[in-house]
């Protein structure tokens, strides 16, 4: 079977669980019980992972499909697998006893924040890592996390990521949110965990050496596509909800249901063709990356990595728009805790703060447009 069909085919297996465990999830503020184990056994959760350490390898628009279709039925679960399938790709960047340590039980489950918010002190072996670090997306089913921090050897400030043991952090209880409830992305602190030399690896210096086309691809380009990812899936989930409401809805003091009014139809139209047309823009310039480091390119030029921080940009601020319509157009029905639409309309609002589709991405894409000095290099 195609790699890509048989990740979208786990997906929808694991998407028709997430939807009816969907309620729990949010009320767990982690993901279901019966939703992680499912999502073990799709292999989703690992699906960057290199084929020294048993990954497929296929191609990033495949992951990023399987994780909107996930979202799809459920956002929480949808970006819980985006986030695990993008930490799973530092398995190729570990030296290779780390990345066997890591992901060598093929039930291992990596989360992560890479922004450097810890001290990583030189040690007999390796160093000791002390930092708290907020947004820790699905800590709570997670056996590792990846955790930047700054290894100030000599004064350079080197940047470092550390993988470290679930059980050698602390988790505090921080994520009282409105949407993206599901996602249990708690805080988390080591307090001088000491991290050996073969769990350390740098997320700056470019992909590994001897490197597939997976993890040549863009690493924080895939980032901000993952995020992208479950904000697409969960408006096109939007959408179906509204399409069903409002075949059976009747809006107050009128005889014809919310889908013969004109001004639904009107509406949702344009609603799907922005969501279309975000996710085209989003899908080609996953492509034209690909299509580049498929050639043979260890770098990908600026402007395929500029169009594609771009285009994740906006299909979430788009897929929010998309969703807030869709609310809109459900009336007083959506305002309820029982109506998938308040919870979908929450999710979508959420995804927009994350930092790596905030609106500083437009401003950077701006200034580069305009010929004015600017710092890509993480792009």
């Amino acid at each position: 079977m195609d790699p890509q069909d048989e990740l979208l085919g786990e997906a929808a297996k694991l998407g028709a669980v997430a939807a009816d465990h969907a309620v729990e999830t949010e009320q767990r503020r982690a993901l279901a019980p019966a939703v992680v184990e499912a999502a073990r056994a799709s292999g989703l959760f690992r699906a960057g992972l290199p084929a020294a350490l048993g990954g497929a390898e296929p191609s990033a628009a495949a992951v990023l499909r399987a994780a909107e279709k996930v979202a799809e039925a459920d956002a929480s679960a949808g970006w819980c697998v985006s986030i695990a399938a993008t930490s799973s790709l530092l398995g190729a960047y570990l030296p290779a006893d780390g990345g066997h340590e890591v992901f060598g039980d093929p039930a291992s489950v990596a989360a992560g924040v890479w922004a450097p918010r810890g001290k990583a002190v030189p040690a007999d072996g390796g160093v000791t890592v002390s930092g708290r670090w907020s947004f820790c997306s699905g800590v709570p089913h997670a056996d590792w996390a990846f955790l930047g921090c700054v290894r100030p050897e000599g004064q350079d400030g080197r940047l470092v990521v550390a993988a470290i043991p679930a059980a050698e952090l602390t988790v505090h209880d921080t994520w009282h949110t409105s949407g993206l409830r599901g996602t249990g992305s708690h805080d988390v602190s080591a307090d001088g965990v000491f991290v050996p030399a073969h769990r350390l690896l740098s997320v700056v210096d470019g992909p590994p050496a001897n490197a597939g086309t997976l993890h040549r691809f863009p690493l924080f380009g895939f980032f901000a596509a993952s995020i992208a990812a479950a904000a697409l899936g969960n408006a096109r989930g939007a959408v179906a909800d509204l399409v069903e409401l409002a075949g059976v809805k009747n809006p107050s003091g009128s005889r014809r249901t919310l889908a013969e009014r004109s001004a639904t139809q009107g509406a949702v139209a344009e609603a799907e063709a922005s969501l279309r047309a975000a996710r085209e823009f989003y899908y080609r310039a996953i492509d034209d990356a690909w299509q580049a480091v498929a050639s043979g390119s260890i770098v990908v030029a600026e402007e395929l990595r500029l169009a594609l921080r771009l285009a994740c940009t906006h299909a979430v601020r788009t897929s929010a728009e998309v969703a807030r319509t869709m609310y809109d157009l459900g009336g007083g029905s959506a305002i309820y805790e029982t109506s998938p639409l308040q919870r979908r309309f929450r999710d979508a609002h959420t995804a927009t703060a994350h930092f790596q589709v905030n609106p500083a991405t437009y401003e950077l894409a701006g200034r580069v447009l305009l010929g004015l000095p600017a710092e890509t290099a993480q792009l």
